[in-house]
């Protein structure tokens, strides 16, 4: 008795929780057969039969012999004649608008009149950038054809996917407030 009262209070909380911890593993080694078994069991199954692999058919080829069929896996005149098409101009210098999306570019607004009328645009950054006519912008080589009060125009190249380019037309509309 004597021993349990001169114990301090920090020294009976670890002995309980020692003391609760062996228990606690002790508990979980006890059961163990069962799911023993039950492995044992599941392995000794037997798996569902694999099913054939498919017969593979083999397809006539054919060759296009006849001058009056074009042969579907060469490129058609019209395909051979669109490198005489817009092209992008790759000697010129990229201008600091075209690193941006046209998506991610906003108009904020306008300066002067007529002829001379510059486009204030806002990069994703927040930098405000002067855009006149014949300028580029957006990644798709964006060349500005026209600034009124409320938009820009640009025709843009794209890629028509048979190793060409094609123009397509963009705007970028002043911002509501």
């Amino acid at each position: 008795m004597r021993v349990m009262t001169a114990m301090k209070p920090a020294h009976l909380v670890k002995l309980s929780l020692m003391i609760a911890t062996a228990l606690t593993l002790t508990g979980c080694t006890r059961g163990m057969s069962d799911l023993r078994e039950w492995v044992a069991q599941e392995k000794a199954k037997r798996g569902a039969p694999i099913p054939a692999l498919p017969v593979i058919k083999t397809f006539e080829t054919f060759t296009y012999n006849d001058q009056d069929k074009r042969d579907p896996f060469s490129p058609s005149q019209d395909e051979l004649n669109q490198g005489n098409g817009p092209r992008p101009d790759e000697g010129r210098p990229r201008q600091p608008l075209e690193a941006y999306s046209l998506d991610s570019l906003r108009m904020v607004g306008t300066i002067g009149a007529g002829s001379t009328m510059e486009a204030l645009i806002k990069d994703p950054g927040g930098v405000i950038h002067r855009v006149h006519s014949n300028e580029y912008m957006g990644q798709n080589y964006g060349r500005v054809t026209a600034i009124t009060g409320d938009h820009v125009d640009l025709v843009e190249l794209v890629s028509n996917g048979n190793g060409g380019w094609m123009e397509r037309p963009a705007s970028i509309a002043l911002e509501a407030k």
